[in-house]
């Protein structure tokens, strides 16, 4: 089968994640979408993150009647900082029957010549990109498929959601239900 790895902090997961997860389910070759936490970004700073835990739980609960989507803690067991490349290694050990494909934004795929072994990446494993304001999404010369997807900008962010729920402001439209109920309850991303 071929899945879809949709890395991210997903700090919280929100709408617009969602929204660009069933959109490629939908109309790509891609029957599944592994929404792949990430315990630590090798270019994030692990102390603005909820835990682990925290995150995967508010995926599960966003994506929990959606066949199509499937939270993973694959980089919960694999060393830290987490490199694409090696948990597309393991993933290939652990799943040989499955051909992982890598989902990104154009400002990732901008700077994807800064990650480990980005050429082994571009040589092994096809990519579809969706658009980020201020980044082009120009396919690269690669042995694999590069697929820009043609997806509306969604203009939503963690960062700006994070913000606003310590400010004190509503962000109940911007979060599944589920998700943004947890997240109010206990009290998550206040001062």
């Amino acid at each position: 089968m071929k899945i879809g790895l949709f890395f991210g902090s997903f700090n919280p997961v929100h709408n617009g994640h969602l929204m660009l997860a069933n959109y490629i389910c939908e109309t790509t070759d891609l029957k599944k979408v592994w929404l792949v936490v990430s315990p630590q970004n090798p270019f994030k700073q692990k102390d603005s993150l909820l835990s682990e835990y925290d995150r995967l739980h508010l995926i599960q609960l966003a994506i929990e009647n959606n066949i199509n989507l499937k939270a993973s803690d694959i980089e919960f067991k694999l060393p830290q900082p987490s490199y694409t490349i090696d948990t597309l290694t393991h993933l290939k050990e652990k799943y040989p029957q499955h051909e992982f494909s890598l989902i990104m934004g154009s400002d990732n795929l901008a700077s994807l010549h800064k990650w480990k072994h980005y050429q082994q990446i571009l040589d092994n494993h096809d990519l579809y990109v969706y658009k980020r304001r201020g980044f082009e999404a120009n396919a690269l010369k690669t042995k694999r498929t590069v697929t820009i997807l043609d997806f509306p900008f969604i203009d939503i962010s963690a960062t700006f959601i994070r913000q606003n729920i310590k400010n004190g402001v509503s962000m109940e439209f911007f979060l599944p239900e589920k998700v943004w109920n947890y997240v109010n309850e206990n009290r998550l991303y206040r001062k």
